[in-house]
């Protein structure tokens, strides 16, 4: 059974990444959350520290907690939620595993998310449609000693990045954008000419310093615009990422 602290620590990040709880948004107090918990005042206090420590909230002196600004150092590129973003447009959505697999990570792999060469992940490709056009195709590993509920997950009802979001909140994150030509491969699979502009997202995520995912998503050009949002960071916070 999970530990009360780890539990009401993640319902809070899970609350604050899905945007549920954006900057600004008062955090309970200590007492609501102890009572809605039915734990000890050190309990909470322990996971308001370590999420002020992580730059999520900040803590303000009998004025509670709010969900902090994100400064220039810990501007995050959004990636898009296709199926939000259809019941805001009234368009319909679905998304297609094209490919699944556990397999060890080569050396490129491991060099970049810092984990042994032959580290078992698993592998999901999946492609975004949006009134049947394709928006994305989203290329994931997840580590399966971080996430070992994905062994046997096969992404019928959300796809990987949204089922991962639900489950395991991240507490840091780096991101890579840039423009490629499509290959004929990829050309086929977005609906695109073969040479098309394409935006690529490189992502990886972790939490508490245990790899989560890296994820590579790769947009039309013509179809699509990337956008992060920042802002000043402030002096003295206690913000940090």
């Amino acid at each position: 059974m999970k530990h009360l602290y780890q539990r009401i620590r993640d319902d809070i990040e899970a609350k604050i990444m899905s945007g549920e709880w954006p900057p600004g948004y008062r955090i309970p107090f200590e007492h609501e959350l102890m009572a809605e918990y039915g734990c000890s005042r050190m309990t909470v206090n322990k996971v308001l520290s370590t999420l002020a420590v992580n730059g999520l909230i900040t803590r303000r002196r009998r004025a509670g907690s709010v969900v902090a600004e994100p400064s220039t150092r810990q501007a995050v590129l959004d990636i898009q939620d296709f199926a939000l973003e259809a019941a805001r447009t009234g368009t319909v959505y679905h998304f297609k595993v094209v490919h699944r697999s556990i397999d060890p990570i080569d050396t490129a792999a491991a060099h970049r998310i810092g984990l042994p060469v032959g580290t078992e992940m698993l592998y999901i490709s999946t492609l975004h449609v949006m009134d049947d056009v394709p928006q994305a195709f989203e290329e994931r590993l997840i580590s399966l000693a971080t996430v070992p509920e994905a062994n046997g997950e096969v992404f019928k009802d959300a796809p990987p990045g949204t089922w991962l979001l639900r489950r395991v909140p991240w507490t840091d994150a780096e991101h890579i954008v840039r423009a490629v030509n499509a290959d004929s491969t990829m050309a086929k699979r977005l609906q695109i000419r073969t040479g098309a502009a394409c935006l690529v997202l490189e992502r990886r995520t972790w939490q508490a310093g245990a790899f989560v995912t890296e994820a590579r998503i790769t947009y039309p050009g013509e179809r699509h615009h990337l956008m992060g949002r920042f802002s000043p960071s402030v002096k003295g916070s206690s913000a940090v990422q």
